[in-house]
């Protein structure tokens, strides 16, 4: 053997000697790595069984923001006598009776709920006339449009036959329908009948009469469509923060059906009760549990809101205002987009205070909403405070503006005596304008001596405001037109 082969052999013998000694020396461990918390470590709350419920009841409730709102609406149809296929028509401008997320007082209301569970439904939408048109969405159970209607929607405003599918229909489908094949089996559609320059509200509501909606399975000979006229019934489809939200997600559940992306929520419902086609009934202290849950839930998405926007929200530079139509990375509203269900914006930057939007915001929508909480400086409006916005005189709108003031509890009408919730263009002649054509409009708990017409009244409630342009043009669809901001004046 050569002497290096020696030396080499002899080099390893030595390491393995010494790494033998070094591991016969290194003293045994008392605990292993990991696998324990800290040594010395408490639970940190008592009872996990009431820990892991609030938990998951709180996430629940901000998860299940958008059909809650939509089962709202259900729910107050059924219990005004109108319910599936038939349909709510307002006869003029909502009053305060409207309780519902920032409705609009200007034009009437057309809604419709609906169950495929029955089978296929066709609804059939007018078209326009020279005097009023119709635009809105047909929605699913958790407010995503599956059928803008309008000018710009499926029946381009002239009319149109839609069949709407329940999910996985094998029947046979006649021809002469625009098909939508609906991800749900409860939905339902929300239209504003909009009068035109030489029409008005009268003429709005009789094209809301026109509307048709049946189940397929009445063809050929259906019965006529049923109307309700709410306008002087408290229509109440707000969402019930207590433990009465949790009943009615039970019921949502149930309705189905459950999407791929929610299956990791339906296991944590399964553990606090909460399971599809199940008995519900939880005992007296998980209902507290749940109540708690939807009150923190609710300041927590009210906080969210006011307090946390996102720069590209904004509505022109160093504004007060944001943009209603804040929409998800995809361009829509679901917040479900690739590798993420962002639960947490879906409900707090859309569905917590707004509802009805459309499938995507269109290059050239038929309206633009701009909406905010605060003061020219910066400040959360406040209760007992008077407000002023000054409109310019040519705001850049095809149709018309309006103002609508809401209380920033509900974000719902505020009840007054007055029962006027807003304040658009179409009152110009009534209101006293500036010299340079703009005019100050006013909201608060008094009006200013003269100012009477250009009021608002807030009844003693904290205000939110929101600012429609129906009809944009180029100057709001490229934000070039800036509105000025809300200022305190008392």
């Amino acid at each position: 053997m050569k002497a290096t082969q020696v030396a080499s052999v002899v080099l390893t013998a030595v390491i393995a000697v010494n790494i033998a000694t070094s591991v016969q020396a290194t003293e045994m461990p008392s605990e292993p790595r990991g696998g324990q918390p800290p040594i010395g470590s408490k639970p940190s709350v008592e009872n996990f069984s009431e820990q892991v419920t609030y938990q998951r009841a709180f996430e629940a409730v901000i998860w299940s923001m958008p059909a809650m709102i939509k089962y709202g609406m259900r729910r107050a149809s059924i219990e005004i006598g109108a319910g599936d296929n038939v349909v709510c028509a307002w006869s003029a401008g909502a009053k305060p009776l409207l309780e519902t997320l920032t409705p609009n007082n200007t034009s009437p209301y057309v809604t419709s709920t609906t169950d495929l569970r029955k089978g296929p439904v066709v609804l059939e939408v007018p078209k326009a006339t020279d005097k009023a048109i119709l635009f809105g969405q047909v929605a699913d159970d958790w407010f995503i449009t599956i059928a803008d209607i309008g000018p710009i929607g499926l029946d381009k405003g002239k009319g149109n036959k839609i069949l709407l599918l329940p999910p996985d229909y094998t029947g046979d489908v006649p021809t002469g329908y625009a098909v939508v094949n609906s991800p749900s089996y409860i939905l339902d559609f929300a239209f504003r009948s909009i009068p035109l320059a030489n029409g008005k509200p009268e003429d709005a509501y009789a094209l809301s009469k026109k509307i048709k909606m049946y189940y397929l399975s009445e063809l050929p000979n259906p019965e006529p469509t049923k109307f309700v006229d709410p306008i002087d019934t408290q229509w109440s489809t707000l969402p019930r923060y207590d433990e009465r939200w949790f009943e009615d997600l039970q019921e949502i559940i149930n309705a189905g059906p459950i999407r791929e992306r929610d299956k990791f929520m339906m296991g944590l419902l399964k553990t606090i009760g909460i399971e599809k086609g199940k008995p519900y009934s939880p005992d007296a202290k998980t209902k507290e549990i749940f109540r708690r849950a939807a009150i923190d839930a609710y300041y927590y998405m009210r906080e969210g809101y006011i307090a946390g926007v996102p720069g590209e929200m904004v509505w022109g530079a160093k504004r007060t205002w944001r943009d209603v139509f804040y929409t998800d990375p995809d361009g829509g509203f679901s917040w479900d987009t690739e590798g993420i269900l962002d639960y947490d914006n879906r409900a707090i930057r859309n569905w917590f205070n707004v509802i009805y939007f459309p499938a995507k915001v269109a290059e050239r929508p038929a309206t633009m909403y701009i909406d905010t909480p605060l003061d020219g400086d910066g400040n959360v409006l406040q209760a007992g405070k008077t407000y002023k916005l000054t409109v310019p005189k040519d705001v850049p709108v095809d149709k018309f503006w309006s103002l609508t003031v809401y209380d920033m509890a509900t974000w719902a009408f505020i009840y007054t005596p007055e029962a006027k919730p807003g304040l658009s263009s179409f009152d110009l002649d009534d209101m006293k304008q500036n010299a340079d054509g703009s005019v100050d409009l006013y909201f608060g708990p008094r009006a200013p001596k003269g100012y009477e017409n250009n009021w608002i009244s807030t009844g003693g409630k904290t205000p939110y405001v929101l600012f429609r342009f129906y009809g944009p043009t180029d100057a709001i669809l490229d934000k070039s037109f800036i509105l000025n901001d809300v200022q305190l004046v008392e």
